[in-house]
């Protein structure tokens, strides 16, 4: 018996299934040009981290550190610049719309020698910018805190030596310069975002210190202005991690204070709450504080187990929560997921295809018609219509995306997955 997948459909009837959902959609007021015309112009950040288990290229065969922690062993992993760019040319050849990769520092194609992280220039990432030029992406940068010898006792910009601190400094500052030479070369704003693994696995005694030290650390690294034309700096928080259980110095509360006070882009990660929280409900509080929002669209599973996104209820009420908002100017859209028991291309495929899934269907909302019921007070009208919109054909007009961004319609991206893993990835 055989598992390939025939055609999902003929052009004639992904068009024909696409005008009878315009016409059903018209009847509730939603325009699904207009809907599609927006998601065009959204653009994902993809990380670079699925392809290799977040790796890097200083030393492939380090072990990671900070937390991290990537559990398979599929075959087909990244080794190297060139395998992980041909790895994310596939993955984006089956993904519908145009848009930005996002690399960390360890990711630097150094040539014959690697410097440390706190020498990287922009000469390291230049080849990763005319690769980004030749496929019209933007890219988006973050400084790599973890998996190195000065981080190995769980601490970076927080650290108690000045020593070790004053390395992390040098390096976030290298990489604010690197950021803003994406932006001017690529015409678009490189989002920079730091992230550090520091904290406690057990009760500390001083919670203060590190806070102090991390403030005056991300003074430093910020101190000297960048257009924001070029980089843009954003800070992630989070609630524990592997190892810092118990505290982690770099919190929502310090960060979100932190971001306020500085105008700087706060980052909130799916997966960097307890796991009764949810980010969908945070982003209409914050904004309220802050300019503007960087999403780590991820997915905690008991913990922040970064597990590949999938079109999930609290997916969807990201979305909802951005466009019901209007927020699509204010609001940075990133993954970060990484899973080696699956196919890793297919990861990004499957992770990416569901987010921009979620926002076309919060996109085809009537929102003006729910917002005015909810207005009158009229409470029942809706409830009774957000459970009528479940049953609207959206897949149609996402089939019709997809057709029309020349991308594979429904399951059909599996099988040209299926040949790059046979031609490809199995021959590492």
């Amino acid at each position: 018996m055989s598992h390939r997948l025939s055609s999902v459909a003929t052009d004639s009837s992904i068009e024909k299934s696409y005008q009878l959902a315009h016409e059903q959609y018209a009847t509730i007021g939603v325009d699904t040009r207009a809907a599609i015309e927006s998601l065009k112009e959204i653009a994902i950040s993809m990380h670079c981290w699925q392809g290799d288990d977040v790796g890097g290229f200083e030393n492939p065969d380090g072990l990671l550190t900070g937390g991290i922690a990537v559990t398979g062993s599929y075959p087909g992993k990244a080794r190297t610049v060139a395998e992980l760019r041909g790895d994310l040319e596939q993955a984006m050849a089956l993904i519908p719309g145009k848009h930005r990769l996002n690399l960390h520092a360890s990711y630097a194609d150094h040539g014959g020698s690697v410097v440390d992280r706190n020498q990287l220039q922009p000469e390291h990432f230049l080849s990763w910018i005319d690769w980004a030029r030749q496929h019209q992406l933007g890219l988006d940068f973050n400084p790599t805190y973890f998996s190195h010898p000065n981080s190995a006792d769980g601490f970076t910009l927080s650290h108690s030596d000045r020593g070790v601190r004053q390395f992390w400094v040098e390096h976030g500052i290298c990489c604010r310069q690197i950021g803003a030479a994406m932006g001017k070369a690529l015409g678009s704003p490189c989002i920079n975002n730091t992230w550090i693994p520091d904290g406690h696995k057990d009760t500390p005694i001083d919670r203060n210190g590190p806070r102090e030290r991390l403030t005056e650390s991300l003074n430093a690294i910020f101190a000297q202005p960048i257009d924001p034309r070029l980089n843009r700096d954003a800070v992630e928080c989070k609630l524990f991690g592997l190892g810092s259980e118990s505290y982690v110095v770099g919190s929502h509360e310090f960060y979100l204070g932190y971001a306020a006070r500085n105008h700087k882009i706060l980052c909130l990660d799916a997966g960097h709450f307890h796991p009764t929280e949810v980010i969908s409900d945070k982003i209409s509080s914050v904004l309220q504080s802050v300019d503007e929002l960087l999403l780590h669209v991820s997915r905690g599973v008991r913990w922040d187990s970064d597990h590949v996104v999938t079109f999930s209820d609290e997916l969807q009420a990201i979305a909802q929560e951005i466009v019901r908002g209007g927020f699509l100017k204010r609001v940075h859209i990133g993954l970060d997921f990484f899973d080696a028991s699956i196919n890793r291309v297919a990861a990004w495929v499957i992770g990416t295809r569901a987010t921009i899934k979620a926002l076309l269907h919060a996109l085809l909302e009537p929102i003006e018609l729910l917002r005015g019921y909810e207005v009158d007070g009229d409470y029942t009208s809706r409830l009774a219509m957000l459970e009528e919109l479940k049953a609207f054909p959206a897949s149609a007009v996402w089939d019709y995306y997809c057709h029309s961004s020349e991308v594979p319609v429904g399951p059909g991206w599996l099988q040209p997955l299926k040949r790059y893993e046979d031609e490809v990835l199995c021959k590492r």
